[in-house]
Parts: structure tokens; C-alpha cells; sequence
């Protein structure tokens, strides 16, 4: 299983999801518009539908399951995960489950387009 939210999905989600390929099928965990409210404080760009209908037409993703912002052992065990293969950002969670944090992909982010995107629309609007 790869855990992600993918507010705005970009390569390094794609990169991800390609690293995880190489352990057999993925299963995505998405993260939930509900919890994105809840734990970043805004509502994604695309909706928890919309990201799900991108992520599932990924060669080698054969399941998108909606997740909490924290993943559990209690919802890999329910899920059946063998491996959970995340950013480098997450490399102090522990389960009983094996993980693999691989780097993350330098300069982007869904928070770096975010913003990007908020200063181009600022100065097209200050004109």
C-alpha cells in the first residue's frame, strides 16, 4: 500500500506509485476530503472522487481505498497490507507491518503548487 492524500497529483506521487510497483500490486490509501478539512485546514482542489478516478487508472494500481490522515496497523491488518511504502517524510511511524520510505522527488509538492499557482494568480490580478 502506498498512503497518500495527492490534493494536487504531480510526478512524485507518479514516482512513488512506481517504486511501489516494483513489490507487486498497489494499493493506494487516500486520504479523504473530510480529513484533509480536518488536518491541513482546507478543502482539496479535487475532490476525493476525482483523485481516485486518476489514481485507479495508473498502470500497475489495483485499488484505491479511502484512508484516515493517520495511517493505523489496525487498517493495514484490515486491508490485508504486507508492505506500506511511503515518502521519506513518514520514516518515524512504525508498524508491525514493513515499511519503505523512499525520498521524496526534490522541488515539488501539492504545497509547492499550491502556492506557485496562488502567486501567479496574484500577479495576473494586481495588473
Amino acid at each position: 500500500m502506498v498512503d497518500m492524500s495527492a490534493t494536487l497529483i504531480h510526478h512524485g506521487h507518479i514516482r512513488l506509485i512506481k517504486n511501489a510497483k516494483k513489490y507487486g500490486d498497489v494499493i493506494i490509501g487516500l486520504t479523504t476530503d473530510k480529513q484533509i478539512r480536518k488536518f491541513k485546514g482546507y478543502s482539496p482542489e479535487l475532490s476525493f472522487k476525482y483523485r481516485k478516478e486518476i489514481l485507479s487508472e495508473i498502470k500497475g494500481v489495483k485499488k484505491v481505498a479511502p484512508s484516515d490522515w493517520l495511517i493505523t496497523q489496525k487498517y493495514l491488518d484490515k486491508h490485508k497490507i504486507d508492505i506500506l511504502i511511503s515518502g521519506g517524510d513518514y520514516r518515524d511511524r512504525k508498524f508491525k507491518t514493513k515499511t519503505i520510505n523512499f525520498k521524496r522527488t526534490k522541488a515539488i509538492s501539492s504545497t509547492i503548487l499550491r502556492k506557485k499557482a496562488s502567486r501567479i494568480l496574484k500577479k495576473k490580478y494586481e495588473k
